[in-house]
């Protein structure tokens, strides 16, 4: 195994139903900047390899409106310098040519930390939203996917990475011959291109995902048995869901809520911080990382931060991401080709 990473998810006020009870804020700070910023830099502090920002066009129960993912992510790309900033953008009925623009915009602003969960969305309301016909179906699904993943990744590699001259002596700004038109047609949209974003700085923003042609797969594993048979089932690093209620000031877990609901399939924890710690050090040695899920942010981000990922980097389980690396560096992928220029 190489490199083992810890991603956290900040959206909302956590997974449990009564986590706004329990926020360090007011309900109606939940929504504004400070309550991000405040959030993404303490999760950089601790150690974070990684944060994502779930989304959706409709609103939920517990989040009546919000921000979308990307642009809380690019707000606080510049004042964080470690951490990757993963937006989730649904491959449903977005368009892909201005998902890839959003995401190579983000990876420019953040200097290369850039990734994208692209998520299908399975519900006749979003496509009211967007004003499209709904796409139901795993086969109708899966073909989405598929194509606006390979839409985005071939308009990121549309500019070659030289293809800006900026010659102000010349006036010759851009080399015409290291653009390219990537002339998709699939069964539902084309996209002739080339983008109108330069090529990002990772060359390729990392794609996140439960499904289809992803450089990270999240598993929904029901146990660390179960999460060591997905990785050997597939190319892409495989990082486990798990759902994390801790032990916080003086109060176990058990008591924190009547009931701690877990996600069909998810791996749920719940105790004290020493635990936690044993059950990622056991998870390293059949995964490449984690996304954890807490049942309060405000509380259980704390007791992450002081107890268990000091105790993680410090026997080198995990690592702190470099200043200055790109996401795809400490997640030890490589910084692709571009496809265009190696077939010229």
């Amino acid at each position: 195994m190489g490199v083992f990473a810890l991603g956290v998810e900040l959206d909302g006020e956590g997974f449990h139903p009564e986590a706004w009870r329990r926020a360090a804020h007011a309900p109606d700070r939940l929504l504004t900047a400070d309550t991000v910023r405040e959030r993404v830099t303490a999760a950089e502090n601790a150690g974070f390899t990684l944060a994502t920002f779930a989304d959706s066009i409709l609103p939920d129960q517990g989040i009546p409106g919000r921000i979308d993912a990307v642009t809380r992510a690019s707000f606080v790309a510049a004042t964080t310098s470690t951490i990757g900033l993963v937006p989730t953008v649904a491959t449903t009925y977005a368009e892909p040519f201005h998902t890839a623009s959003q995401v190579a915009s983000l990876d420019y602003a953040s200097r290369g930390r850039a990734g994208w969960i692209a998520e299908r969305v399975d519900d006749s309301r979003a496509a009211a939203a967007w004003g499209r016909q709904p796409v139901a179906g795993d086969a109708d699904l899966a073909r989405e996917q598929r194509d606006s993943i390979e839409v985005a990744r071939r308009l990121w590699d549309s500019w070659e990475d030289d293809a800006v001259i900026r010659d102000y002596s010349s006036g010759r700004f851009l080399d015409r011959n290291k653009l390219h038109y990537i002339d998709f047609q699939g069964e539902t949209f084309s996209v002739k291109g080339p983008a109108i974003v330069p090529r990002p700085p990772q060359g390729q923003p990392v794609v996140f995902g439960t499904e289809g042609e992803v450089d990270v797969r999240f598993v929904a594993a029901d146990s660390v048995e179960a999460g060591a048979a997905a990785r050997s089932a597939g190319d892409s690093l495989v990082f486990a869901e798990v759902e994390v209620t801790l032990d916080v000031s003086g109060v176990p877990a058990a008591e924190r809520f009547e009931t701690i609901p877990g996600s069909p399939g998810r791996l749920t924890f719940s105790g004290p911080a020493e635990k936690l710690t044993d059950l990622l050090t056991e998870l390293s040695t059949h995964l490449d990382g984690v996304r954890l899920h807490l049942a309060v942010i405000d509380e259980d981000l704390v007791v992450l931060a002081r107890e268990v990922l000091p105790a993680l980097l410090g026997t080198g389980i995990a690592h702190r991401p470099i200043p200055g690396s790109t996401l795809r560096a400490n997640l030890g992928l490589p910084r692709p080709a571009n496809r265009y220029a190696t077939t010229r």
